[in-house]
């Protein structure tokens, strides 16, 4: 450690490179009060040393961070807050997140992790430890920080002569006032720091994203809250050119059968195409073929390592994030009808009870003879619309499906019938519909073909002893069975928790229910008992599947552990039509866990954008229907009031307890009730109600309701006992007192 002076006696005033060399050799931050101490400056010295050291940071020299620790300007704290910019396989890159030294840009650091730590994902923030080491820096985390600790994304509003900082988070029920609105106006999607101390916390602009109510813009504000990557950088966009003019080599061809994709009628990018043929013995050949899109992103290319950090593509109403860009996604690599296309194929013999009794893969060339829409293809088969294909390809399929679904049965995996919201906008991007997706033959039958390909993926890994990215879904928890014993237990429907639990168990609940009113809450809350599924190189069976192993390989395009499975599968069978440059290199092979640990939470954070996108449209939707009366089922009861969801559309809102009329309600937390203490009045979770919509907020996709009736409906009883009441001690007046001006945030 270096030799500082520390005197008793004062020596004067230091210079400034005296305090520039104490400062870059300190093992610790150096603010004023040790650079005083390390000199010995006494008295006036001190003031003298404020002036020269706010002079040193005028012309340039010096900067500080927070906590008045000072360092040189262009150079980093010996502790400051980054933000993780980038995943280079095992490695984590961070930048500062304050960075303003002119013409010089920010220094990437490589983040050392050390012990058992949650991995870190692109766009965390970290407080770290920073040091130099050879030519770069290297950061040491202290502690990792909350999203939105110090930063807010909100939308500008503008009430009288003042802006405020409208939330998009619905749990936040405040405004924050702008100090600073920089460039920003009304309307604007901005991203904001906090400055100021409580209560007097204010908002300062530091980014301007977009404007959120363009035509097909609500997903901006996902975008932005979640950090998801949206953007490709010039070189990726160059590599991708580059490798989607790659000859196809020597492969397996396929381009005589009859191959059908079969996907929604909005679909952009297709990889995944299917083919069966009967066999004599009553059992079927049939092929899934997938875009074999291993070939194209190599390991440790640019596109592998965006294609990583993103983790998966993000599908939102008005917009696709894609995980590669779209000249391989939505071109080379997409299964196009009539084209030559590159295919990794899982060529399955499925015997006539629906058992794969075989499988192989190769790496083959496919033509496509038709992308079908499912309505179409179910039309078909259903005799309601002709196609050409229907006799060659489609019969064959659905003849080889009964088989598979008849396995299925047998399997019994669950079986939750619950509707899936889509929404439809027109050209122009405004809201067409939400509606219930229709569930189809056809989509199960799709359904059926990827998963026995996704079998035979892991089977044949595990064959092979090879790395195996698997898709893990454990059972249930014991506390999650326990709180569902209890719920049901409201509707007197028992629930043993001695047995052995299975999705039969699950299922053959439901089917005892029969079709009484509260069979979909039932299955709600049966689907938030199933734990979160993931990914990982240690199987534990998916649960929900009831398989006892299972890996994602259908969908390579827009799920980063398919092409690890892709890549496993072509190192264990010899598939390299280019030498070794597509298989699973060693170091990935040995980083599998850290990978499903960053791509899993990759999925939460695009299911929970995704989920966050589709209540803004419908928060949108219905903000026409304000004051209307509408048909909803309540989904969540509280002691502050209950949540109601519009039947048919979903999107959940508040009913507020203190709208429900002057009666105290008593909330039962066993039957998940509020009840009337006078008039027995009661509101229970899977209560079909009519409510009026109060207020529906786009911006936050927020929604509240209240009676049709409106507040204070009820009257007070008249023979309400008074002495019955608690008497409380006398209060005066309640609130802030009337000499204190209001002066933070207002609701």
């Amino acid at each position: 450690m270096p030799k500082h002076p520390h005197h008793s006696k004062s020596n004067g005033l230091p210079t400034r490179q005296q305090i520039l060399d104490f400062i870059t050799t300190s093992d610790t931050a150096a603010g004023k009060r040790e650079i005083a101490r390390a000199f010995g400056l006494l008295g006036n010295e001190k003031i003298a040393l404020k002036a020269l050291l706010k002079d040193m940071a005028d012309e340039g020299l010096i900067d500080s961070a927070p906590g008045r620790a000072f360092h040189k300007m262009g150079g980093l704290p010996k502790v400051t807050v980054l933000r993780v910019v980038d995943i280079d396989g095992a490695q984590v890159i961070a930048i500062p997140e304050h960075w303003e030294a002119e013409g010089k840009p920010p220094p990437r650091l490589r983040v050392v992790e050390r012990g058992k730590r949650s991995a870190l994902g692109v766009g965390d923030r970290i407080l770290a430890r920073t040091e130099e080491q050879g030519g770069g820096y290297v950061a040491h985390p202290m502690k990792k920080l909350a999203r939105g600790e110090e930063q807010l994304l909100g939308v500008v509003a503008k009430e009288g002569d003042r802006y405020w900082l409208r939330a998009i988070d619905k749990r936040e029920r405040r405004d924050t006032p702008i100090s600073d609105l920089g460039e920003a106006g009304e309307g604007n999607l901005v991203l904001a720091e906090k400055t100021g101390r409580p209560p007097r916390i204010t908002a300062k602009v530091v980014e301007i994203l977009g404007d959120p109510f363009a035509p097909k813009s609500f997903s901006l504000i996902a975008i932005h809250k979640f950090s998801i990557p949206h953007v490709f950088s010039e070189e990726l966009l160059q590599e991708a050119e580059k490798m989607a003019a790659l000859d196809l080599g020597a492969r397996e061809d396929l381009r005589h059968l009859p191959i059908v994709a079969i996907d929604p009628v909005d679909a952009r990018d297709f990889d995944d195409a299917v083919w069966a043929s009967p066999r004599d013995d009553g059992g079927f050949d049939c092929i899934v073929a997938i875009a074999d899109v291993s070939f194209y992103v190599r390991p440790g290319s640019a596109l592998d390592r965006e294609a990583r950090k993103r983790g998966n593509s993000v599908y939102f109403p008005d917009r696709v994030v894609p995980m590669l860009p779209e000249q391989l996604s939505a071109d080379v690599c997409s299964l196009r009808a009539g084209q030559d296309r590159a295919a990794m194929a899982c060529h399955m013999v499925i015997d006539a009870k629906g058992q794969m009794v075989s499988w192989r893969f190769s790496r083959a060339v496919i033509k496509v003879a038709a992308n079908i829409p499912y309505e179409d293809a179910q039309a078909a088969i259903d005799g309601v619309k002709p196609h050409d294909l229907t006799e060659v390809a489609l019969r064959p399929l659905w003849a080889c499906w009964a088989l598979l679904f008849k396995a299925r049965e047998k399997r019994e995996p669950l079986d939750l019938d619950l509707p899936e919201r889509r929404v439809e906008l027109d050209e122009k991007g405004r809201i067409q519909s939400v509606a219930p997706r229709e569930r189809l033959d056809a989509h199960k039958l799709i359904e059926d073909y990827m998963i026995a390909a996704n079998v035979a993926a892991a089977k044949a890994l595990e064959a092979k002893k090879a790395p195996v990215m698997y898709r893990i879904h454990e059972p249930p928890s014991r506390e999650k069975l326990v709180a569902l014993k209890e719920y049901l237990a409201t509707f007197e429907i028992a629930f043993a928790l001695g047995q052995v639990i299975t999705p039969a168990t699950f299922n053959r609940l439901i089917d005892k229910l029969g079709e009484v009113e509260f069979r979909t809450e039932v299955m709600e809350q049966i689907l938030r008992t199933q734990t979160q599924a993931y990914y990982g190189p240690q199987n534990s069976g998916h649960f929900g599947l009831s398989l006892g192993s299972y890996a994602h390989f259908t969908s390579p395009i827009r799920r980063y552990s398919d092409l690890i499975v892709h890549r496993s599968l072509v190192g264990a069978y010899g598939l390299n039509p280019q030498g070794e440059a597509t298989a699973l290199t060693k170091d990935d092979a040995e980083r599998m866990k850290l990978i499903g640990e960053v791509i899993s939470a990759a999925e939460r954070r695009a299911m929970e954008a995704e989920r966050e996108t589709v209540d803004r449209y419908v928060a949108a939707f219905l903000a026409m229907r304000v004051g209307e009366i509408v048909a909803t089922r309540i989904t969540g009861v509280t002691n502050f009031g209950f949540f109601a969801t519009v039947e048919g559309l979903g999107g959940d809102g508040l009913v507020p307890i203190s709208t429900l009329g002057t009666e105290y309600f008593r909330f039962d937390e066993a039957h998940k009730s509020l009840i009337g203490e006078q008039t027995g009045e009661t509101y229970r979770i899977g209560q079909h109600i009519d409510l009026r919509l109060a207020e529906a907020n786009p911006i936050s996709g927020a929604l509240r309701f209240e009676l049709p009736e409106g507040a204070n409906h009820l009257p007070m009883p008249k023979d309400r006992d008074r002495k019955d009441r608690v008497r409380r001690p006398p209060m005066g007046k309640r609130g802030r007192p009337g000499n204190i001006r209001h002066q933070g945030r207002r609701k």
